[in-house]
């Protein structure tokens, strides 16, 4: 049974099948926590790893008592006030103005399988034997509010995951001023925090910090995860490496404002808190309502980084993502952006069509510009209908002249947003997230319509769900191109204002739902400017997501294995695109492109009509090569080998490996080219030390043993016969 209960001591030990999680009741009747690593066989008292005593100019809980104290002993999901001055994981406060509150114990139940999160995007199973779930009942007595806690186990992808749900039973309202989504005090500081940070164009690089005393954490405030900061962070060991140590991964599956925190105390207790980020941000609970926090997923791991990313990549993968396109290769695409931007008509597109049918492309993307007068980013956001004068037989016909030539048709929206200069806008301007009597700010000259308004996500839903209905449509881009500025909506109440980031990302969800449920064969990908919601909330409803806007094959290897942390290289959207790149100006050849590319949902973002005969044979053999191995590519296991982010980081490698370990792909990447190099050998990961492998282009066999610790020669990184900068090498493996 992966979870198990001490009546005697009171003690809930919670395994999978490498991993132990124990917590126990305390004397006070609150949750304390006492280890969280590799896998315990289970006692009948773990009351050893519970730890107190008397300690000099602290707050004890009870009068008299000189040892029990809250200040130093490890909890499970922490309040402020009653002796623990940490940071906690929630704040009640009371129409008294007191903050002060005291759950206890109550009930606890233990059943297979595990609940859906009502309207919130989370993990599931498909049979509930896949996981088990404990849930906790506590109270406090003087506001009637209960505090659930739940807890689900995978046992057999060693994860865990938790969440809060606040009801109150009583008659006065509360107000949830802070309310996480988890809390876990680990023993020690002797980590490293690694986090996912950057910005538009440079989003999820590798960052790590050493933990100090005090309070480290990153954050979003922008309405989204945002680019800036990303919902997960680990801590890691500082002798940890990809492929051996001890790490703890922490991952919140929500796509709003978040914050992920780690408060070192006096005793070098390590508090990690996860969830809504609770500046700005409170929910007014009245009676009989109900609050759910967020999902966090928590991953440990002692076989290093490279070990917790695959039990993410699964379990995202398989029990994060939904519908027909979760287990299904991706088609091959051509999105026509960087082709023509604005500037187009059908003629160009059809002729854009024509010529990547023929290189082997599946599905042509049309993005934006092809809706009410869209000429720049200046107009007609909110404006879902085609324009006559681009597409004088609208949507429809374009979907369908597509067909005919043998291709799905996409299309991009970008729902979430108005122009001023839009019908939308001059019918409903109250529609938007604004304060009154405040100057808006705008950002890409367009506004933020208001999600947490029942009538806006109706009209939204009408809207899209009409062309989706008329067209023959196989694909969404879901695109969202500017931050939240005057948080506020014109249509709620002055003690609800603070509710509106949260409010929004529901509605954002409940739209997705809908349009998901509605439209279960269409592949919906997100996108937000590029990466910034790139997040596990969004991964539940679409199963892939536009990685970054920065498109250069160099700049691309930092995000995408930054990305890899989490996220499966299923869910990357990454594309072959012009040069000199549109983002930064450099010029990679067409091979490099495509050889980075391939770890991703694969495509182009090109002209393909000025390309000449012997760059379209080149495409064709690349789209070939995909189609060949994208199941590989997209289910395989990933490896990281050699990091962008190491000193000089000149050289990246990663692979990907069948789960019978009879194929692998690896990638080879070197920046500058070397004068006079040394002689270099890429080390392998994941095979069959006993299965022999032949490498295509290579002549002789090798045996996975001695991949994997001789390595291969590499005489030079060769870009064809010429070494030059952002050179690189594909090797294609198979089991002989």
């Amino acid at each position: 049974m992966p979870i198990l209960y001490n009546d005697s001591t009171r003690e809930f030990h919670l395994q999978t099948q490498k991993v132990s999680y124990i917590f126990s009741i305390l004397e006070n009747n609150q949750l304390g926590h006492l280890y969280y690593g590799k896998k315990l066989r289970h006692r009948e008292s773990f009351d050893r790893l519970f730890h107190v005593g008397e300690s000099p100019n602290t707050a004890c809980v009870n009068e008299g008592d000189l040892v029990f104290s809250l200040d130093l002993i490890k909890q499970e999901y922490p309040a402020y006030g009653t002796t623990d001055f940490r940071e906690p994981a929630y704040q009640v406060l009371q129409e008294s103005g007191s903050r002060i509150t005291h759950f206890v114990y109550q009930d606890h139940q233990i059943y297979q399988g595990k609940k859906k999160l009502e309207g919130l995007p989370a993990t599931y199973v498909e049979s509930d034997e896949e996981a088990t779930t404990l849930e906790i009942s506590l109270v406090d007595e003087k506001t009637g509010v209960e505090l659930r806690l739940l807890y689900s186990v995978f046992e057999e992808l060693n994860a865990i995951t938790r969440s809060a749900q606040f009801i109150n039973h009583g008659q006065s309202e509360v107000n949830l001023t802070r309310a996480l989504s988890a809390s876990i005090d680990l023993p020690g500081s002797d980590f490293e925090m690694v986090q996912l940070s950057g910005s538009w164009a440079r989003e999820r690089h590798v960052k790590s910090r050493k933990l100090v005393p005090g309070i480290q954490s990153i954050a979003s405030t922008r309405g989204t995860s945002s680019a800036q900061q990303n919902p997960f962070l680990a801590l890691k060991r500082p002798s940890t490496t990809e492929h051996q140590g001890e790490v703890y991964g922490f991952s919140l599956v929500y796509s709003g404002n978040f914050l992920a925190q780690v408060e070192v105390d006096h005793y070098d207790i390590s508090r990690v808190i996860m969830g809504i980020n609770p500046f700005d941000s409170n929910w007014l609970l009245q009676s009989k309502e109900s609050f759910q926090t967020p999902e966090v997923v928590m991953v440990y791991s002692d076989e290093g980084l490279n070990s917790m990313s695959q039990t993410f990549h699964r379990l995202y993968r398989t029990r994060l993502a939904r519908g027909k396109w979760r287990d299904r290769v991706r088609p091959v695409l051509i999105n026509n952006w960087e082709a023509t931007y604005w500037n187009f008509n059908d003629k160009k597109i059809l002729e854009l069509a024509e010529v990547s049918k023929e290189l082997g492309v599946e599905l042509f993307v049309l993005d934006d510009g092809w809706f009410g007068k869209r000429d720049d980013d200046k107009t007609s956001l909110g404006d879902w209908t085609s324009d006559k004068r681009k597409l004088p037989n609208g949507i429809t016909q374009l979907a369908k002249d597509i067909n005919a030539l043998g291709l799905e048709f996409g299309l991009w929206f970008e729902p979430e947003m108005v122009s001023k200069v839009s019908e939308l806008y001059k019918a409903h301007p109250d529609w938007v997230i604004r304060v009154p009597d405040r100057q808006m700010s705008h950002g890409r000259n367009q506004f933020v319509l208001d999600f947490s308004r029942q009538e806006v996500v109706d009209h939204l839903h009408g809207l899209m769900a009409d062309v989706l209905r008329e067209a023959p449509i196989s694909y969404v881009k879901w695109d969202m191109n500017r931050y939240m500025t005057e948080v506020g909506s014109l249509d709620l109440p002055a003690n609800r204002q603070r509710e509106v980031a949260h409010r929004y990302i529901l509605g954002v969800y409940s739209l997705y739902e809908r349009l998901t449920s509605e439209f279960p064969d269409v592949l919906f990908e997100s996108c937000a400017g590029g990466g910034s919601r790139f997040d596990p909330g969004l991964l539940h409803y679409a199963p892939q997501g536009w990685t970054s806007d920065d498109t250069d094959a160099i700049e691309r290897l930092k995000i995408q294995y930054g990305t890899s942390m989490v996220y499966p290289v299923s869910s990357m959207g990454a594309h072959v695109s012009a040069v000199p790149n549109h983002q930064v100006g450099r010029v990679t050849s067409l091979e490099t492109r495509a050889n980075v590319a391939y770890f991703g949902a694969f495509g182009y973002e090109l002209d393909v009509t000025v390309m000449t005969e012997e760059e379209k044979e080149e495409v064709k053999e690349q789209i070939e090569f995909y189609k060949a191995n994208r199941s590989l590519i997209q289910q395989g296991q990933f490896y990281r080998i050699e990091s962008p982010f190491a000193e000089g980081g000149n050289i990246t490698s990663w692979m990907v490996v069948s789960d019978d370990q009879t194929e692998a792909m690896l990638g080879y990447y070197q920046v500058l080219a070397q004068p006079n190099p040394g002689f270099t050998r890429v080390f392998f990961e994941g095979l069959n030390p006993e299965f022999e492998y032949a490498i295509d282009g290579i002549a002789d066999t090798f045996y996975g043993d001695e991949l994997m610790s001789a390595g291969l020669q590499l005489d030079r990184c060769r870009e064809k016969t010429h070494p030059s900068d952002f050179s690189s090498i594909v090797y294609k493996l198979k089991q002989v």
